[in-house]
């Protein structure tokens, strides 16, 4: 009764952690020889945040993130379009965390060794495809010198991302992951702390924003804090992207050009952008959703299922979810197909949903009402948008992506304390 899980990211990680608390032995292929705290600052919604202190991860996630207190959007020239408060500031019983991707994967990863097992990860496995049949599925992988493995189990997750095999296999006419035409840089860079210290800011417009947040404390000998940071610009999808590498380490001579005036009383971005050690460029692209999940004994979560924009900071919170769902069908149906056609049904059409939204601009989406009504540059924004139109836009969105306020602090825990899988 093996869930064999293909990927050893957020999504799978969370994914070995519930399997082991609800008693149901799991394996990690992962395809690197080393897992290594890779990536840029994300961050975690309260709903996610839920399931990693159900966890038991409450304490480790104090250690290496920052609790969020603010969530701002900013127009061009600095002034405020809409703030509000965040996590428990906003009434939330659970925080949520601004993070580096790296350090939580690798604290996912400390716990799944340290409750199951160096066994419990297998690296150097990249999943190239696999067979299902009533009995079980097997899994084939390939290492890095060439040599070929076949891994059996009960069921097979592919938690294996953007360029997903499991996907490939059971979706194989689909297009190449689709570029809307926006580019992100992204680095970070040590600062002085901006608003509150724990505030999450998009400054600018829909075709040119700025992304910026704290990913750890204040240094008291500094008085700095390492921020997470983001420029991006639209281009047209049409003219097609200029590299076909689209994960490279670039020189900011590359953008900063189009970011140099953009230099306010409270956040200099020139100077963040300069300072940053490494600066990474991203195509920001997602998938179109697709009909089905699931194939026999196979089943898509995380990215592998619906990879979407990162604009409502969700894609990693929905990893973490997908895995507690999954858990909860287990519980209910066993380590079965039912198990996983549950799944499917519960979150497949919300998800695609949810991609097509993000594809809209999500909640971000209210700075192009204000550039149709004022070109982005405004005194007061209550002359340009009303207060409740904003709220609505906000709380629609958070509804959507599952984390509304009274809903989340209502609901009962995805998976109950004690409980396993029956034998």
């Amino acid at each position: 009764m093996t869930v064999v899980i293909a990927g050893g990211g957020v999504a799978g990680l969370a994914m070995a952690l519930t399997c082991e608390q609800i008693g149901v032995d799991a394996v990690v292929l992962e395809s690197v020889r080393k897992l290594g705290p890779l990536g840029v600052g994300i961050n975690l919604q309260p709903n996610a945040v839920r399931e990693l202190f159900d966890l038991g991860l409450a304490d480790d996630l104090d250690a290496i993130g920052i609790e969020t207190r603010e969530w701002a959007l900013v127009g061009r020239n600095g002034n405020d379009v809409w703030a509000e408060p965040r996590g428990r500031y906003a009434g939330y019983r659970w925080p949520q965390y601004s993070v580096h991707r790296g350090q939580l994967q690798m604290l996912l990863l400390h716990h799944v060794i340290a409750r199951m097992g160096p066994q419990a990860v297998r690296t150097d496995q990249r999943v190239v495809g696999y067979e299902t049949d009533a009995e079980g599925v097997r899994v084939a992988t390939v290492s890095r010198d060439g040599a070929a493995s076949i891994i059996e189990g009960s069921l097979l997750l592919g938690a294996d991302g953007l360029h997903s095999a499991v996907r490939a296999q059971m979706h194989p006419g689909q297009p190449e992951p689709q570029w809307g035409g926006a580019v992100l840089w992204r680095g970070a860079s040590f600062g002085k702390p901006i608003r509150t210290g724990a505030s999450f800011t998009l400054v600018g417009s829909m075709d040119q924003r700025f992304v910026h947040y704290p990913i750890a404390s204040v240094d008291a000998s500094t008085g700095l804090q390492l921020q997470n940071w983001i420029a991006e610009i639209s281009f047209d999808p049409a003219a097609g992207w200029r590299s076909s590498d689209w994960n490279r380490r670039v020189e900011v001579a590359d953008f900063l050009p189009a970011f140099s005036d953009w230099n306010f009383d409270w956040l200099d971005i020139p100077a963040l952008i300069e300072n940053a050690p490494a600066v990474w460029e991203f195509p920001m692209v997602d998938r179109d959703p697709v009909e089905r999940w699931v194939d026999g004994r196979v089943c898509l979560m995380g990215d592998a299922a619906h990879v979407m924009y990162p604009v409502g900071s969700n894609g990693a919170s929905q990893a973490i979810v997908d895995a507690r769902v999954m858990g909860a069908q287990f519980l209910e149906f066993g380590i079965t197909t039912d198990a996983l056609h549950s799944f499917e049904n519960l979150l497949l059409a919300d998800m695609s949903d949810l991609v097509l939204r993000n594809r809209g601009h999500g909640p971000i989406g209210v700075l192009g009402v204000v550039d149709e009504r004022c070109g982005g540059v405004f005194d007061d924004i209550d002359d340009v948008i009303p207060r409740a139109e904003v709220e609505r836009y906000m709380s629609d969105y958070k509804r959507a992506a599952g984390f509304a306020r009274d809903r989340l602090n209502n609901d009962r825990a995805t998976i109950r304390p004690g409980s396993r899988v029956a034998r």
